[in-house]
């Protein structure tokens, strides 16, 4: 591993400061996945700026009913929190199906969102990889793509986005608050990831030194129910094939409200926007289920090994709406 320097500041105001004071900076939360690559020497920062112990660690209920969550919650305490199991079913139910129970009890909210793909030509610095060298080409187009991605890909990266918590974070409308040395702002996590278009080196849309504080999730609508549920190779700690999480409301058997996103299948979690028009104020039933997944999903653009994740993810989708529709998210009996 290269040598590199070691800053841990006490406020995100010096954390900032000090990635602007420091040329190849990078911020350290968890490093559950940074570590990784700089011992793959696909990162090579050559300053980490520790902001694991920065005041950001709490959840705490925000005015007219939402959840503000630190960006340095630790995975687990986040999926156990009282709050989240009872409100936020599916954003539970996503961190409970990543990685391992020490990895979670590592992992950062705000870390999480910054995962980098796991594409294994991007982890594998001998072999050419758009994201990770920009202009040497994309070898899993003609190679291994199996688990990449058959939405919103580019020429230039069929990568996907690998986490399960910014799946559902999506699906419940969440923002992620941002703070640099030009001050605060904040980005729908919807439009916190970039489609890999000509850049794929850029994952997201922060700007240099921009730090994530925490993630704010609205209050859910009055009676909505929701879900995530997740297709891999193997029981535990692998990456999704394909997931979906879903919010539903429905009264009278209509649907009110849906939030529905797709994992597993884009550069970034995909908001499945078409098919929540489509089923809004329409019946709630397996028909009108498949119609809305067939019609999101009909962009999609498979390669040669994995076109099976088009029907995977629709039967998922529709699944999981149908089982929200009945009633059943898949968890314990909650009161």
């Amino acid at each position: 591993m290269k040598p590199f320097a070691y800053v841990r500041p006490g406020t995100a105001a010096e954390a900032v400061a000090a990635y602007a004071a420091h040329t190849g900076a990078q911020y350290l939360a968890g490093g559950t996945n940074l570590v990784d690559l700089m011992k793959l020497g696909v990162a090579t920062p050559d300053v980490l700026i520790d902001v694991s112990r920065l005041p950001h660690g709490t959840v705490e209920g925000v005015p007219g009913g939402g959840l503000l969550i630190g960006a340095a919650v630790r995975n687990s305490d986040l999926a156990a929190h009282p709050a989240v199991r009872t409100r936020y079913f599916a954003l539970s139910q996503a961190l409970l199906a990543g990685a391992s129970g020490q990895l979670r009890n590592a992992a950062t909210t705000g870390g999480n969102l910054l995962q980098r793909t796991r594409c294994t030509y991007f982890q594998d610095i001998s072999k050419p990889c758009n994201k990770r060298a920009p202009g040497t080409g994309c070898p899993a187009r003609a190679g291994v793509h199996r688990d990449l991605a058959v939405l919103g890909h580019s020429e230039h990266c069929v990568a996907t986005h690998p986490s399960d918590m910014a799946v559902a974070l999506a699906a419940f409308d969440a923002t992620v608050h941002l703070h640099s040395t030009d001050g605060d702002r904040s980005l729908a996590v919807s439009d916190f990831h970039r489609l890999p278009g000509d850049r794929p080196d850029v994952d997201t849309e922060l700007r240099p030194g921009e730090l994530i504080t925490g993630v704010e999730l609205p209050p859910v609508p009055t009676g909505a129910r929701s879900a995530y549920r997740k297709a891999r190779d193997r029981a535990s700690y692998a990456f999704a094939l394909a997931s979906v999480a879903a919010v539903l409301t429905v009264e009278g058997g209509r649907v009110q409200h849906v939030g529905l996103a797709f994992g597993g299948l884009a550069h970034r979690p995909w908001r499945a926007r078409r098919a929540e028009e489509l089923l809004v104020g329409g019946p709630a039933g397996r028909e009108a289920f498949a119609a809305a997944a067939e019609a999101e999903l009909a962009v999609a653009e498979p390669l040669r090994d994995n076109a099976f994740k088009v029907r995977l993810a629709r039967d998922l989708a529709v699944d999981v709406l149908a089982g929200l529709a009945d009633g059943d998210d898949g968890g314990e009996e909650r009161s």
